[in-house]
């Protein structure tokens, strides 16, 4: 529902988006994840026909966003990262103002408003002018905006910013909710928001897409070993008692300020953790060794972009 073939976009001399493609399908949420300056709003304004591209074409919902801006439009429910409110009107009546200009009337707008004020948390600021809001209310007036059509496609910029931790679970479960019958495609500064609703990232630097996957697959794109952690009550393991474990390819003493066990701490790149984590097991028995634990370590999110958007310190994010 969701199509960029080929987007390139020029201000001046420099070039904010080179040559993007990805799609979003119905049923789909997709993260657009990407530093300060990646080209995340670029691409987002070219999607809601906000600005045409230098090169390429994209489509939203089956309409092409140059030959048929209003269609695109019709279709798309869209929240920039400032909401486009106006602090002078009450919520209600802004609402009803969008509805109308979406071509909403009578019972379909009372219905749709009701369903907005309901899921998107609005019934205590019913009345109350936008201009009297904190910022988290106004952010879910912006959500309610891009939703009072029920558009079938979604395009979010940070939906969840200025939200406390329950109201941004609200919004998390809401999305996600919608996801069956929409195609969402939604940017965040917040890594966590990636793991929590999104079927796949498409990670964007310097205008070029560095990965576009589940974070499984990114994870193992970037990381194709395991990794094991162990912690011993010794203050030191000899090396050559690890290179008797079949399948270890690297050995890093591991010296962090949230480790408060006495002892030693290794990180250990292997083939097969599961083989390792076994035979270390054994091998630390057999030399008497007291093993204090031992599990497989997940990178987490942000080494995985990290090491996506700046390639030359994988290696050092993989020794931290």
């Amino acid at each position: 529902m969701i199509e960029l073939s080929e987007i390139s976009m020029d201000y001046g001399s420099f070039r904010a988006v080179d040559g993007c493609s990805f799609t979003v399908g119905k049923g789909e949420i997709v993260g657009l994840v990407g530093p300060n300056g990646a080209g995340k709003t670029t691409i987002m304004k070219i999607l809601s026909t906000q600005l045409f591209p230098s090169e390429g074409s994209a489509r939203v919902n089956g309409f092409d966003i140059e030959k048929e801006p209003l269609e695109v439009r019709t279709s798309l429910g869209f929240l920039p990262e400032q909401a486009p409110v106006y602090d002078d009107m009450e919520v209600r009546e802004y609402l009803s103002f969008v509805g109308r200009a979406r071509g909403l009337g009578g019972q379909g707008l009372k219905k749709r408003l009701g369903w907005v004020a309901e899921n998107c948390g609005l019934k205590d600021a019913w009345c109350k002018p936008i201009g009297d809001l904190s910022k988290g209310y106004r952010q879910r007036v912006g959500l309610a905006q891009a939703l009072i059509h029920d558009p079938p496609v979604l395009i979010l910029d940070e939906p969840t910013s200025g939200l406390d931790p329950l109201q941004i679970m609200e919004i998390r479960d809401l999305v996600r909710s919608l996801a069956p019958e929409k195609a969402i495609l939604f940017s965040t500064h917040i890594l966590q928001e990636i793991t929590a609703i999104t079927h796949r990232a498409v990670v964007i630097n310097q205008g070029k897409i560095m990965a576009d996957g589940p974070l499984e697959e990114l994870s193992a794109k970037v990381f194709p070993y395991q990794r094991v952690a162990a912690a011993f009550e010794e203050d030191h393991v000899p090396e050559e008692q690890f290179r008797a474990v079949s399948g270890v390819m690297e050995i890093q003493r591991v010296e962090t300020a949230n480790w408060s066990g006495a002892g030693s701490r290794y990180r250990i790149i292997t083939r097969d953790a599961k083989k390792t984590m076994k035979e270390l097991s054994i091998l630390a028995r057999e030399k008497g060794l007291t093993l204090l634990e031992i599990y497989r370590e997940t990178p987490d999110l942000e080494e995985v972009f990290s090491a996506l958007i700046y390639p030359d310190r994988k290696d050092r994010a993989r020794a931290s």
